[in-house]
């Protein structure tokens, strides 16, 4: 047989199998999943049909079981108010209680077997499952779908994804939340490097944002670090192309550590870490979150999306449902318009975060640097939020600058800070409160038509995120801006606590937000000067939200002054 017949056979059997599921389940109509992004984001051009017999790998996210329960054990553990506060799950304990039901879990083997998928690997919790198919067979499993290669973003990335919805048969809908691998396009990195400002003299001033400089601001003394035993670790995630080298860590803390005790190589990192340039938003997290949580054991989740069907943001939460121990703080610096992702993804994915409070991890994500954001709709322009900034179960960190650039003075906003309204989810109950006062007594709030005001609001908190000094490929890079620096920053101080916390026989903070707002800010320095950047035109001419006192959506309650922080959520 030659290898052509060979593969037209192979693509006919293919195709039976799948009808023959088809007509054992009584369905031959299908139902697409909603919402799903067909629209092509600037900077990305279409390289043509994918060849039919190249691989790719698909993930399939199952239906779970009991959400309102794990809603309710969230908040359960995470209010200090609950007899079960700290109380939390173990990821056996999570995965009894979401499994997806014996019918779906034989359903869709059966299904994706009949199809010809292969070398498929699911996680502890089952309920996503990884298979690799050829392109033939993907397209014939989810009729609609057409994959094409595309290149794009700063990295010249390439990506393989389909234009075209796709569709489920009817039989399936009911146990596929959906099928990742298709649609959604890597996001392009915010990080900016601005141009230094202008002073006249030298007296006392500070050039650049350094781990001194944050100590200094932030109140922490040389003793303020680790104790470096293993019981207590932080982590970042780098996706999309975006790496970390142990020299420029090493570098970076010959250059800035002196001043405290540190460690000066990541302890573990999770995936595969590329040999490639070293990306300035990992070698950002890195630096900042081992200089911040000083000497504290320090993972590095590596998800770089190498083979072009892959999702690294959705890889990085499924290897969080395949590790029954994890660091406890966990900050990431990524985030895509909610308006561009389909209804059944954000969901599943707010339902993995609910996952990770569930189990005591402290979720911290960038707030964006976009400002409010700004999109046109028939014509007239909103506010764009960010997701997952705007996930109810993480903490949002947006970001400040200092009033004057070169002092270590009081912190204003950084006009690039994310912040907003969900048109998502509703207002979580422990923000009620804060969210009313500042709907109530803001005199600069944008009209009403630009913002869903009864959604979840966010940023929660903030840091500086103004002109930091970076080590990349070797090289001293100053003023770096972005929340991907106040993010690790924060998490880092966060990780401090908890080791106090553990030393003192306590569990670590776990998910902060009922807590954070149920202590009004506490320890936290109030930022009450600034606005941030929106839509351009004459209406609200540039300008979002503004910072006052107590909590904002762009500045959260604040930034942190660690002393008072580490007095305010030490004890239980």
């Amino acid at each position: 047989m030659t290898a052509d017949l060979r593969k037209v056979r192979m693509g006919l059997q293919a195709c039976l199998l799948g009808l023959f599921a088809l007509i054992l389940s009584g369905k031959c109509s299908y139902s697409p999943e909603p919402d799903q992004q067909r629209t092509l984001p600037p900077g990305w051009v279409s390289l043509g049909r994918a060849d039919p017999e190249e691989e790719l790998s698909l993930t399939f996210a199952l239906r779970q079981q009991n959400l309102k329960r794990l809603s309710e054990l969230v908040q359960a553990v995470s209010d200090p108010s609950s007899s079960q506060y700290g109380k939390y799950l173990t990821l056996d304990h999570v995965a009894d209680l979401v499994r997806p039901s014996p019918l779906t879990l034989h359903t869709v083997q059966k299904w994706l077997l009949a199809a010809g998928a292969r070398n498929c690997h699911s996680v502890i919790t089952q309920d996503f499952l990884t298979c690799w198919l050829s392109i033939r067979q993907a397209e014939l499993l989810l009729p609609g779908a057409e994959f094409h290669h595309y290149v794009g973003g700063t990295a010249e990335t390439h990506v393989v994804r389909s234009p075209h919805p796709y569709q489920l048969p009817q039989a399936l809908a009911p146990h596929v939340d959906f099928v990742g691998g298709l649609h959604r396009f890597p996001p392009t990195s915010s990080l900016r490097q601005r141009p230094e400002p202008q002073v006249a003299g030298t007296v006392g001033i500070h050039l650049g944002v350094t781990p001194n400089v944050i100590r200094k601001r932030y109140n922490l003394t040389a003793q303020d670090v680790g104790s470096g035993t293993s019981n207590n670790s932080q982590a970042c995630a780098q996706f999309l192309e975006q790496y970390f080298r142990d020299s420029d860590l090493a570098r970076f803390m010959r250059l800035f550590g002196g001043n405290f005790a540190h460690q000066a190589s990541v302890a573990r990192v999770v995936g595969q870490q590329g040999r490639g340039r070293a990306g300035i938003e990992a070698s950002l997290d890195v630096q900042y979150l081992m200089s911040a949580g000083a000497n504290i054991s320090t993972w590095v989740y590596s998800s770089p999306g190498r083979h072009e069907g892959q999702e690294p943001f959705l890889q990085w939460l499924m290897l969080l449902s395949n590790e029954s121990a994890l660091p406890h703080v966990h900050t990431v610096s990524y985030g895509d318009d909610e308006d561009s992702l389909s209804s059944a993804y954000i969901q599943r994915v707010n339902t993995e975060l609910m996952k990770a409070a569930t189990r005591g991890l402290t979720l911290l994500f960038a707030s964006g640097d976009s400002g409010a954001g700004c999109w046109s709709i028939s014509g007239r322009h909103q506010f764009r939020p960010s997701f997952p900034a705007s996930s109810p179960y993480v903490t949002t960190v947006g970001g400040t600058s200092f009033q004057n650039p070169f002092l270590i003075t009081n912190e204003i906003v950084d006009y690039i800070s994310g912040g907003g309204f969900s048109n998502v989810f509703p207002r979580p109950s422990y923000q009620e409160e804060a969210v009313a006062k500042f709907l109530n007594s803001s005199p600069h709030l944008p009209p009403s038509s630009y913002f869903n005001a009864s959604g979840r609001a966010y940023p929660d908190v903030a840091a500086l995120s103004d002109g930091y000094w970076v080590v990349s490929n070797s090289v001293p890079i100053p003023w770096v801006s972005g929340t991907s620096a106040s993010t690790p920053v924060f998490g880092g101080l966060l990780s401090l606590i908890n080791e106090h916390r553990i030393l003192s026989g306590h569990p670590p903070l776990g998910f902060l937000n009922p807590r954070l707002y149920q202590q009004h800010g506490a320890g936290l320095f109030d930022v009450t000067h600034g606005c941030h950047e929106s839509c351009l035109n004459e209406e609200v001419e540039g300008q979002g939200f503004c910072s006052g006192p107590g909590w904002d959506p762009v500045t959260g309650w604040g930034t942190p002054n660690f002393p008072a922080l580490l007095k305010t959520l030490l004890n239980p």
